[in-house]
């Protein structure tokens, strides 16, 4: 480390789609449809999972909730790639670079929780029906959202210092949509074993701990669905709980295989074509799937309509 050039670095460079420069018009718009699709369409979930009588229920509680972190999740990425596209200017400052990396890691691990949480109201109502409306009570409801929220700040606010906090040398330039960890970590000099395991460290608390609780709360609905003797009542049970199973499968698989490899073979366009799984296509798809394949939704989406 003794003959290593140190770089202080005022600002980055996000390459983003540079490489790409006959097709920035094209996902300037592309993406600008997407965001305005995210904000319309999980705005009118929580419009209508707050409004509607008939969605005056835990489960809804949570998905008007998760519609909303959907909304915050894909703020604090999309407007900046936007503006990169639109004015060619691709320099974030470091402070801003920090800020947007903290609160992406922030609603990345809310969204992991609530995930779990929302798992969890799924099994206590197919496998504990008698004691849905107590266990499941509005105070319950509220400090789940909010624990949620709260439980993965110490963590990434620890892991965004230590990132940030690393010598950098040479460029500046991060190949990547936004300030994220493995970019990040290309321009740090020596050795970043250290980081690498504290990253793989966080991704163990705050992803696989509620995946498994995930896969735990599923493995008991599952077990309990297929005692049940009627097929109409195992069918609507698998129906409350698909929608739900495929954003998780969109959310985790993405997340988890861009942070758990091993930094030897992260790819730069890899990396930002799973990026996009999971802070773009997860929340664009997130009222589709919880409003076509849902028959209440649709009921209040009707009712709304002539309004």
């Amino acid at each position: 480390m003794g003959g290593t050039n140190f770089t202080i670095i005022v600002e980055f460079i996000l390459v983003g789609f540079s490489d790409l420069p006959r097709l920035e018009g094209f996902l300037f718009v592309l993406f600008l449809i997407i965001y305005m699709s995210i904000l319309i369409g999980n705005g009118l979930i929580i419009f209508i999972a707050k409004t509607d009588p008939t969605l005056q229920t835990p489960m809804y509680f949570f998905i008007g909730n998760f519609s909303f972190l959907e909304i915050c999740y894909t703020s604090v990425t999309i407007p900046r790639l936007l503006t990169n596209l639109w004015s060619h200017r691709r320099n974030i400052s470091f402070l801003a670079c920090a800020i947007q990396l903290i609160s992406f890691l922030i609603m990345g691990a809310t969204e992991c929780f609530l995930l779990a949480v929302m798992a969890y109201d799924r099994y206590v109502a197919i496998c504990r029906p008698l004691y849905y409306t107590v266990i499941m009570n509005h105070n319950t409801c509220v400090k789940l959202v909010d624990g949620s929220w709260i439980s993965g700040i110490p963590l990434q606010i620890g892991q965004t210092y230590q990132i940030f906090s690393l010598p950098l040398c040479g460029s500046n330039k991060l190949n990547h949509i936004f300030c994220d960890i493995p970019p990040l970590l290309k321009l740090a000099c020596g050795d970043t074993s250290v980081n690498e395991f504290s990253v793989y460290a966080d991704v163990l608390v705050l992803a696989m701990i509620p995946f498994l609780l995930i896969l735990w709360s599923y493995s008991r609905i599952i077990n309990t669905i297929l005692k049940m003797p009627s097929a109409t009542g195992r069918s609507k049970a698998f129906s409350t709980c698909s929608s739900h199973l495929i954003v998780v499968g969109l959310f985790f698989g993405s997340a988890i295989i861009t942070y758990m490899r091993p930094k030897s073979i992260h790819s730069a366009e890899a990396d930002k074509v799973l990026s996009l799984f999971y802070t773009i296509v997860t929340p664009m798809f997130n009222p589709m799937i919880y409003s076509l394949r849902n028959k209440d939704v649709i009921a209040a989406l009707k009712k709304l309509l002539p309004k």
